[in-house]
């Protein structure tokens, strides 16, 4: 299990994204418009760069939706390999197999 702060950090981290998504799609738009003149681009550019950090989706961790583990996760079913094999041998994985050849 990952330390709860961890985990507590990144869904801070989803909740800031999400509260800035459409202004910062907004800034990126006037930003990348050749037609933007040069104040309005600079000013955009000081606005953007005042956003919070946290606000970029590039920092928020994949982790495993049980036990908030941050490596071996399959984004597929949203859970670390270890629980993915626990699930898939119950049978709560609808289609998944274990490999034999």
């Amino acid at each position: 299990m990952a330390k709860t702060s961890m985990i507590n950090r990144d869904l801070r981290r989803k909740a800031t994204v999400d509260k800035y998504a459409a202004k910062r799609r907004a800034l990126k738009e006037l930003l990348r418009n050749p037609k933007t003149g040069e104040e309005e681009r600079a000013e955009a550019w000081r606005k953007f760069h005042a956003l919070p950090r946290d606000a970029s989706p590039s920092r928020i961790r994949n982790r495993c939706s049980l036990t908030g583990r941050p490596h071996g996760y399959y984004r597929k079913f949203g859970l670390a390999r270890n629980k993915l094999r626990e699930a898939a041998m119950r049978g709560d994985v609808p289609g998944l197999v274990k490999a034999s050849w």
